[in-house]
């Protein structure tokens, strides 16, 4: 779910993603909301619990797979 905080920010979640390669989640997310910008993460990877209204996080397995449902915070 994307942050109570990120509001009137477009589409802010991308469940039809889970599954998909990450470089193509990343495109796709970007075209359809250019307010943000998605960055590729490898699960198990140590990120800032920061919420950024103009970032979503693409979590990848070692083979590129998303692993997470892609949402904006």
């Amino acid at each position: 779910m994307a942050s109570d905080e990120c509001q009137d920010v477009g589409k802010s979640s991308w469940p039809e993603l889970l599954g998909t390669k990450g470089e193509e989640a990343a495109a796709t997310i970007e075209r359809e909301n250019p307010n943000v910008d998605a960055e590729i993460v490898l699960e198990g990877s140590f990120v800032l619990p920061v919420i950024l209204c103009n970032k979503v996080r693409v979590w990848v397995d070692t083979n590129g797979i998303v692993t997470r449902v892609p949402v904006i915070g």
